[in-house]
């Protein structure tokens, strides 16, 4: 095995957590769906559970509630990004990594149903709603921090930095938490329709042209 292989294998769950991973994404998918569908406040844990086929008992074994099941979510999807980064071609440009590995997360693949732009803007306005929830504030700061802590050991190890050390994974893995988090919430409220891979190939693009002033591209 060579280094490469060693660095994209290494921190890779066993079939015991991958089971784990799982169960806690199901949940955490059910409770999104059922939130958007009905609202925060007409969807109990117990509907959850039934909507993932679980009792009750084994949702609490791994929430506390509704707003961790949703946040779970977002950590998923950026271990899962984190994971991809160490997958793409060792001589890729990072930016160009990361931005595939965003993509391939953040942007599910076309449907038809996805094309009924009536169902597309239900959905998007409960999405919305749904996140603009209070309750569920503090638990993506707190899914938000372990979700870098995981990007940036993947960007360290991409890299040949120290996650602990070095200031660099941590700057990287912050900004790409921040631009994503920018990308999703432009399309969400955009006046105009906005997909979200275009956006996020937008926001992609300047960061790794380093931001530079609009004017000045002119």
């Amino acid at each position: 095995m060579t280094p490469a292989d060693e660095a994209r294998t290494a921190g890779q769950p066993g079939l015991r957590e991958r089971k784990k991973r799982e169960t806690r994404a199901a949940l955490s998918q059910a409770a999104i769906r059922l939130c958007v569908l009905h609202g925060w406040a007409d969807v109990t844990v117990d509907q959850i559970a039934a909507e993932a086929d679980v009792s009750v008992r084994t949702f609490r074994n791994y929430f506390a509630g509704k707003a961790e099941a949703i946040a779970a979510s977002h950590l998923e999807r950026m271990l899962q990004v984190a994971e991809d980064l160490l997958a793409r071609p060792a001589g890729e440009p990072l930016w160009d990594s990361l931005l595939h590995a965003v993509i391939g997360r953040f942007v599910p693949p076309e449907t038809p149903a996805s094309r009924n732009a009536p169902q597309n803007e239900r959905w998007r306005e409960g999405v919305r709603l749904m996140l603009g929830e209070p309750a569920l504030a503090g638990e993506i700061v707190k899914a938000n921090a372990a979700a870098q802590q995981a990007l940036a050991e993947a960007v360290a190890r991409r890299t040949g930095t120290d996650a602990e050390r070095d200031v660099y994974p941590k700057l990287v893995a912050a900004v790409v938490a921040a631009g994503s988090a920018t990308a999703v919430e432009h399309s969400l409220h955009a006046d105009e329709p906005a997909p979200l891979g275009a956006v996020l190939a937008q926001v992609f693009e300047q960061l790794a042209a380093g931001l530079p002033v609009p004017d000045e591209e002119r």
